[in-house]
């Protein structure tokens, strides 16, 4: 079988000397035209750090593409920059770029008759925008992080974008002065790179190393170093040996590989978001796997990696202390990993941790030992109740009271809520409730770090509960719970929530319920109607239509 399979539709016969004459025009010559060609999806974008240096990887991977016998040809993908967006309509943008991103790139490698695609992203939807591209596609792929930003440094603490978010909460409860949050705004981002801590971004990458999509060590690896310069090249090395092979993206992503990277999120302290995109990934994969399957993970994996947001250390930490290959060692050691499934290199997994050692360095306290773990089960909880009939997530790790019963805060968007908490009208024991701002209510589902990291701030943080049909930043902790589903624009039993109303979070018992009788309920059920969408054209208005529930990944088709 040639290795231009795919692109010899173009390449080839007399018919198609029209295609030739264009491609001679973008840098082929006569002894290209039987090499393999090769996307590059390039997100490099000076919107955010975390895609400020993908431009230098794309060009590294341009460049070993065309040593190792292939014809790269590179192409742009969008990003949006939940951190600058935060708080803002802006923010509904965000979740929707997941599938412009994955669009894009289809269209891109589908459209060129592509027989390969190397996917380069930094910010967080870019991670599964690419995979669900490429399990879409299913011809051969590999996707190279951007990298993690090094962690800023203020008064001796390591910072992140979040500290900032939390300082803001602080100076509106008048615990910094005006000076301390300017000193933490100028000192947390110090260069290129996604945000530091195992926040969504980093969860993604971590996750798609161990799912064997990604070379080892590569998902945390810093944007600054040379080794990620080197990470990029070897990439793309690997990706025309796998289009040699045929090693496809459906021969890799698997239910058995999706339970190994669930195993890798839960261990390394990872974000919320990662359910709604591993859904995602499984659907377009065609992959049975569903939001129950997280809780039957959760309950046998230990969290191992003392990680921010709750934990102390930084992503750059855990690659100087052993990466994804030693938390993915441990797990294998112990049962909980599938070692007999296949990577993008062509190894097992098992080969791949053949030499990594059984037990991490004694002398680093990022990854904890297995007799130690920092949290004896996963993080990542599924909750189900009468106000969440199909199911919603909540973060468990870091709080110190697992169950609260307080009454309902009720905010029908984030503005209203934070406008609220900056005011300072929010008391230890309430639950906050925004609502209408899921899927299809926002559009878009916006994160509310806003809101949840300045209740931190404010040290209510382990006193007040806060629930949301939108997402949770994967920088947020605390008593939270998010993708609330059905939400509250298409009837859910969030939008019946009156102000007052008794409501009870029990992460003990994965319960999510509102303390009222169910003929209450069914009255006011009966009285309900549906708003009026927020946008009648556009892309928000289109993706208002086409999204399904968070419970099956907010997916469009």
């Amino acid at each position: 079988m040639p290795d231009n399979k795919r692109s010899q539709i173009i390449t080839q016969g007399t018919q198609h000397a029209p295609s030739r004459a264009m491609l001679r025009a973008v840098g082929f010559s006569d002894g290209d035209f039987n090499k393999p060609i090769v996307g590059v999806a390039n997100g490099y974008s000076t919107i955010t750090p975390c895609n400020k240096g993908l431009n230098d990887l794309s060009l590294k991977a341009e460049s070993a593409l065309r040593q190792a016998g292939a014809m790269p040809q590179m192409f742009g993908t969008i990003t949006v920059s939940d951190g600058i967006s935060m708080g803002t309509e802006g923010m509904k943008y965000s979740l929707v770029s997941r599938e412009v991103i994955a669009d894009s790139i289809e269209t891109c490698v589908q459209g060129g008759s592509m027989d390969g695609v190397i996917a380069i992203g930094g910010c967080d939807k870019n991670m599964p925008g690419a995979m669900i591209a490429i399990a879409r596609m299913n011809v051969p792929a590999i996707f190279v992080y951007g990298g993690t930003i090094k962690p800023g440094h203020y008064k001796n603490q390591d910072l992140t974008v979040v500290s900032v978010f939390e300082a803001v909460g602080q100076h509106s409860a008048h615990k910094i002065d005006d000076e301390e949050l300017l000193q933490i705004e100028r000192h947390a981002c110090p260069g290129a790179g996604s945000c530091g801590g195992m926040f969504t971004a980093n969860t993604m990458s971590s996750a798609f190393e161990a799912m064997g999509m990604s070379l080892p060590y590569s998902s945390t690896m810093s944007a600054e170093d040379q080794d990620k310069l080197i990470s990029a090249g070897d990439s793309a090395k690997v990706l025309v040996d796998a289009i040699k092979k045929q090693i496809l993206p459906r021969d890799i992503i698997t239910r058995k590989s999706i339970e190994n990277a669930v195993a890798v999120i839960m261990a390394v302290g990872g974000s919320t978001n990662a359910i709604l995109h591993f859904l995602a990934i499984a659907h377009a994969a065609g992959v049975e796997w569903h939001i129950d399957d997280f809780e039957r993970m959760r309950a046998k994996v230990p969290v191992l990696c003392d990680l921010k947001p709750s934990g102390r250390y930084v992503t750059a930490d855990l690659h100087q202390a052993g990466g994804i290959p030693q938390v993915m060692k441990m797990l294998l050691n112990h049962g909980l990993l599938h070692g007999d499934c296949i990577t993008i290199g062509g190894q097992t997994i098992a080969e791949v941790l053949k030499d990594i050692p059984d037990t991490p360095r004694a002398d680093q306290q990022v990854i904890r030992q297995w007799d130690n773990p920092l949290y004896a089960q996963g993080h990542l909880a599924i909750l189900k109740g009468n106000l969440s009939t199909e199911g919603c997530v909540a973060k468990i790790s870091g709080i110190k009271n697992p169950k609260i019963t307080g009454p309902a805060r009720v905010f029908d968007s984030e503005e209203t809520c934070m406008a609220a908490i900056m005011a300072r009208k929010i008391q230890p024991g309430d639950v906050v409730v925004i609502r209408y701002e899921g899927p299809k209510g926002g559009p878009g589902m916006r994160e509310m770090l806003s809101p949840t990291a300045a209740l931190i701030g404010e040290g209510l943080g382990d006193s007040v509960g806060l629930i949301t049909d939108g997402r949770f930043s994967g920088g947020t902790y605390g008593m939270v719970v998010g993708h609330v589903a059905p939400e509250a624009y298409v009837g859910g039993t969030i939008a019946l929530v009156q102000e007052g109303d008794s409501i009870t979070i029990d992460a003990e018992q994965r319960l999510l319920q509102l303390n009222v009788p169910d003929d209450e309920l069914a009255q006011r059920r009966a009285a309900w109607q549906p708003p009026q969408p927020r946008y009648s054209r556009g892309v928000l208005a289109k993706y208002a239509k086409l999204v399904s529930s968070a419970s099956s990944g907010a997916i469009t088709g």
